[in-house]
């Protein structure tokens, strides 16, 4: 059983990032960014990221005008709205309908669930981003839809592919480490640790797709934000 303090913060905690994603939702609704899915990635990140994306949007809402290492950072952030959004659509569909984790082996070829829920929420996640990307690059470099989806998922797959590994690397130390190994408690998606969790296994795959969005970035394949 988790802890009460543990509980309590994670309450709090996911209460942070709904307020940061509901003012962070009106301030771009005030003031629209000039690349139009913006709009939707400053919200969803303050999901996770709360005072930390607010004060990065209130010092560097626009396009163009940051240092690069901040360019790199909101560039981050645009894959991590993606998984973001693709890991509560994915996680929420394990939970309600866990007969679809079969198609990702369990529980023929996983012992556990979670590794066929990460595999879910993978399958959500670059599909949602790459959406992402193909309204980010597509606009920009007048594309189609074919070609705009191409680049889309060259620019996409290894800076979200890094941000997983990030947030399943942090998920796994809670799932194994501090719900089992030290609580000795089940925590799925209907419970507010597992969310409070996940909002630092984001921030841990901020850290871990940075350094790649950098690359990405210098090399033109990503654009800059």
């Amino acid at each position: 059983m988790t802890p009460n303090w543990f509980t309590v913060l994670s309450w709090l905690s996911l209460a942070v990032g709904v307020l940061s994603f509901i003012y962070l939702l009106v301030q771009v609704r005030r003031n629209p960014p000039h690349m139009a899915i913006m709009a939707w990635v400053w919200p969803i990140c303050g999901l996770f990221g709360g005072p930390l994306v607010i004060w990065l949007h209130s010092r560097f809402p626009g396009h163009g005008n940051a240092p690069f290492p901040v360019s790199v950072a909101k560039g981050t952030l645009h894959c991590g709205a993606g998984c973001t959004l693709g890991d509560i659509l994915a996680e929420n569909l394990a939970l309600a309908v866990p007969v679809i984790l079969v198609a990702f082996g369990w529980p023929d070829f996983w012992g556990h669930k979670i590794f066929a829920v990460w595999g879910l929420d993978y399958v959500f996640a670059l599909a949602i981003g790459i959406v992402f990307q193909y309204f980010s690059i597509a606009p920009m470099r007048g594309l189609g839809l074919g070609e705009g989806l191409k680049e889309a998922a060259k620019a996409d797959v290894a800076s979200l592919t890094s941000w997983q590994i990030g947030m399943y690397g942090m998920m796994a130390i809670f799932h194994f480490a501090v719900f089992k190994g030290l609580w000795g408690a089940e925590i799925n998606a209907a419970d507010p640790e597992f969310w409070f969790a996940m909002q630092i296994a984001m921030m841990a795959g901020f850290v871990t797709a940075y350094p790649v969005n950098w690359l990405l970035i210098r090399k033109g394949i990503k654009e800059e934000m």
